[in-house]
């Protein structure tokens, strides 16, 4: 390649790098990021499609009235509690628990001087068995093989609990000082749920008031429909919505001076937290989260229909007939009786 060809292509490949500097190694292939942000910008170019199709789908007029209304609470936990794995071998059973205990011990005086005590951690024991290996005993004309205890596996969980996620960085220090680095999960708790879905059941109540007058307001009498109602609610932890992806594009400067390809380098697996996105939701409470939260949210839908009118009954009308009978004596008089046909 010609040293002038050279230099137009370097310029290009930075002039690309420097156009995407601010979007980031994350590759969107299945277009799932939100555009709440795009449809809210009135002079923005809508270019997802799916998008596109949602603000010009065609509507059908009907009879029939439907409130849906969606909410959602981003909640941060009150406490968290992470759970970390140790294992530990040793000749003897005394000797591995010993040294299990030793790495224990060390982890709790550490977090005590960072403000989390004793009462804050607890111990799980998974398993405590006996290792064996295979001896081989020589024979004249054969050998034996026989399984003989070598030592002893021990596994615990250690679990800590603490209020700040500033305190997590402290922990991992602590731990792996240890030489504790299994990290199996970090658990988030709310002390009172119940009153975030109460939270979110009185603004939907109030969502479904305003939905009813703009009926009204149109010139639909509520009181003229019956309703159905279905609802549901639901909670989301931090720990379901980890999504992975790769930074698969790499660039080889070394082919520029060897007479060789493209060498590949490894890929890394990156992992992000992609909570829910909110324009599917009718009302979101605390939407701007710096911090991974507790997503928790509740469906109202109602579906109202008009109520079948009452037919008018024709009257009924009734003949009534008046029955005489004529009784004659053997004298000849003649008496008038009324024959009477209610009973």
């Amino acid at each position: 390649m010609k040293k002038g060809n050279l230099c137009v292509f370097l310029a290009m490949l930075l002039f690309s790098s420097i156009q995407g500097q601010h979007k980031g190694n994350y590759n969107q292939i299945t277009q799932d990021i939100s555009r709440q942000n795009i449809l809210t910008s009135g002079n923005a170019n809508i270019y997802n499609p799916a998008i596109q199709q949602q603000i010009h789908k065609t509507l059908h007029p009907t009879n029939v009235l439907t409130i849906d209304v969606k909410a959602l609470q981003n909640t941060s936990a009150t406490t968290y509690t992470a759970v970390f794995n140790l294992s530990q071998i040793g000749p003897t059973a005394e000797a591995t628990n010993a040294l299990m205990k030793a790495r224990i011990d060390s982890i709790k005086m550490r977090l005590d001087t960072k403000g989390i005590t004793q009462k804050n951690i607890a111990i799980d024991v998974i398993s405590f068995v006996p290792k064996y290996e295979i001896e081989v005993t020589k024979k004249l004309f054969s050998k034996t093989y026989t399984e003989v205890p070598k030592g002893f596996e021990l596994q615990q969980n250690i679990h800590i609990q603490f209020t700040k996620t500033s305190q997590f960085e402290l922990i991992l220090e602590a731990c792996a000082k240890s030489e504790v680095y299994n990290l199996v999960k970090v658990d988030y708790f709310i002390e009172d749920i119940q009153n975030v879905y109460k939270n979110l059941q009185d603004q939907l109540l109030k969502l479904i008031e305003n939905k009813k007058v703009y009926y009204q307001a149109l010139g639909f009498e509520m009181s003229d429909y019956n309703v159905a109602i279905a609802d549901d609610k639901y909670c989301y932890f931090p720990k379901d919505f980890y999504q992975s992806y790769q930074a698969y594009n790499s660039v080889s400067f070394e082919s520029f001076n060897k007479d060789k390809g493209v060498t590949q380098a490894q890929k890394q697996t990156s992992y992000y937290y992609q909570p829910l996105t909110y324009e599917r939701y009718d009302i979101v409470i605390n939407p701007s989260i710096l911090e991974p939260v507790v997503q928790i949210g509740m469906n109202i839908k109602l579906v109202f229909t008009p109520k079948p009118k009452e037919k008018e009954q024709a009257p009924i009308t009734k003949t009534e007939i008046d029955h005489k009978y004529y009784v004659i004596s053997p004298n000849g008089t003649i008496d008038v009786k009324e024959l009477n046909t209610k009973n």
